[in-house]
């Protein structure tokens, strides 16, 4: 390892200058009229970047956005027939900037301050998987052999719902098959905290619209006559909770599997505390089940949440009038054993059996994605813990995350691959938000982690 670990050193501020010329697409899925070019650019780059550190590259079309598939050549690989194989996923496509006018640089020039690169996509996902094609680079360029078979698949529409790679993993199997999944596009509570992921909320969506008059009216010649959709629309929505934040709908928790008492002892050891998530959210004060702790809450239990409301008129000054319509979006995030297509039923049958008859109410199913469990004591789990404590040098803790990885559970089901959970990422990142960021440090540490996560797999098969 000694010469890969010092080729890693010697290359960091090279790593970090290809890192931010491939954040600087602006590679955003959720807008293809506006960025199909910079989509088609980016993966074209990360193609190429792959071929040039010496991978077996191919970019595979679908009816969306491109998926490359970048391999170790096998005659590099020790003992091939036997070796263990590892799959590698990451995605090139990155959320939408706006709002612009939050951003303190602008979302697509990477600018690196107090030690982290600031830019759309830094974290979610380009910092995080590029850190595992730098530490197979290392093994490449220093001659080393590979002690495992690595494959890694890079998508460009995980944050529309995967559509294309859900049908490349049905058409082509064979190309994805491994022992298990390796995957940084999550989190850790800190530098001093590093962790293992072993489970994470699944989730679906819907929006609902409630219609009232055939046009927007005169709120002072129909107000108190004509029922208004906005003001039903609050009263409908308000029923879904109460005032603990526990979901009302009926059979909602009716397959919720309870934490384990051993479970519920290890969140103990990772750095959470009310006042910590106060600080970095902003919130006046916390809300939630009276039962479970605020890291339970979020990462652990299952919540339905009001995404946007959208009515009448939102202009400068007033408009007095009655909307004609009132809609809302909602998600809801699920735990272990509950299944979204049943929830979304619950939900739509809720909603309908209490929408008043002064308004007619429409309700469209939107995407889903199952939750995730695995054990975090299996063999491959244990070479990924060992490998992240030689790389932050702190004991590898176990975890559960709130956000959701759809795209797993159809690994596991149709080619059943488990997958691991060494995130990277921090909780003032920002995914998703303006300001997003990548710490250099957890970049660095990502290198250092993946290179000793292949030789520990390498260990495995001996």
């Amino acid at each position: 390892m000694e010469k890969i670990l010092e080729y890693l050193k010697d290359n960091h501020e090279n790593s970090v200058e290809e890192l931010m010329e491939y954040i600087r697409f602006p590679s955003i899925s959720a807008q293809p009229n506006k960025h199909g070019k910079d989509i088609d650019d980016c993966a074209n780059w990360i193609e190429s970047h792959c071929k040039n550190m010496g991978l077996e590259v191919e970019k595979y079309p679908t009816s969306g956005n491109p998926i490359i598939i970048a391999k170790v050549p096998n005659d590099l690989v020790e003992d091939g027939q036997n070796a263990k194989k590892i799959l590698l996923y990451g995605h090139y496509d990155v959320q939408p900037p706006e709002p612009f006018d939050l951003w303190t640089t602008p979302p697509f020039e990477p600018t690196i301050r107090n030690g982290n690169i600031y830019a759309r996509g830094a974290s979610d996902n380009k910092g995080q998987h590029f850190s595992h094609l730098k530490a197979i680079e290392a093994y490449l360029k220093t001659g080393s052999k590979f002690p495992c078979h690595i494959t890694m698949v890079i998508e460009g529409e995980e944050e529309v719902g995967s559509e294309s790679l859900y049908k490349f993993i049905e058409d082509q199997p064979e190309l994805l098959s491994a022992d298990f999944l390796y995957i940084s596009d999550n989190g850790i509570p800190s530098l001093e905290h590093p962790t293992i992921t072993y489970a994470l909320r699944g989730v679906c969506a819907l929006d609902v619209e409630l219609n009232g008059p055939n046009k927007d009216l005169h709120s002072g010649f129909y107000g108190g006559a004509i029922a208004n959709p906005a003001t039903e629309l609050c009263r409908l929505l308000s029923k879904i909770h109460n005032e603990d934040g526990v979901v009302q709908i009926p059979g909602f928790y009716e397959c919720v599997t309870n934490l384990t008492d051993e479970e519920r002892e290890s969140f103990k050891q990772l750095p959470e505390s009310d006042q910590k998530l106060l600080d970095l959210t902003g919130a006046p004060d916390l809300k939630g089940e009276l039962d479970y702790s605020s890291y339970e809450r979020r990462s652990c239990r299952p919540t339905v949440e009001i995404n946007g409301m959208i009515s009448g008129y939102n202009g400068d000054g007033s408009k007095t009038i009655i909307p004609a319509k009132a809609s809302a979006k909602l998600t809801m995030r699920l735990v272990p054993n509950q299944d979204p297509k049943i929830i979304l039923d619950l939900v739509e049958n809720f909603l309908k059996s209490n929408c008043p008859p002064s308004v007619q109410i429409t309700v469209e199913k939107g995407h889903a994605g199952a939750p995730y469990l695995t054990s975090p004591n299996g063999p491959f789990a244990l070479a990924a813990s060992s490998a992240v404590e030689k790389a932050f040098g702190k004991k590898a803790l176990i975890s559960r995350e709130g956000g959701s990885i759809p795209i797993i559970n159809e690994f596991k089901e149709k080619l059943g691959i488990e997958t691991l959970l060494p995130g990277l990422g921090l909780p003032d990142d920002n995914m998703h938000s303006p300001n997003e960021k990548f710490t250099l440090e957890c970049f660095e540490r990502g290198k250092l982690m993946s290179a000793y996560l292949i030789d520990e797999i390498g260990a495995l098969a001996k």
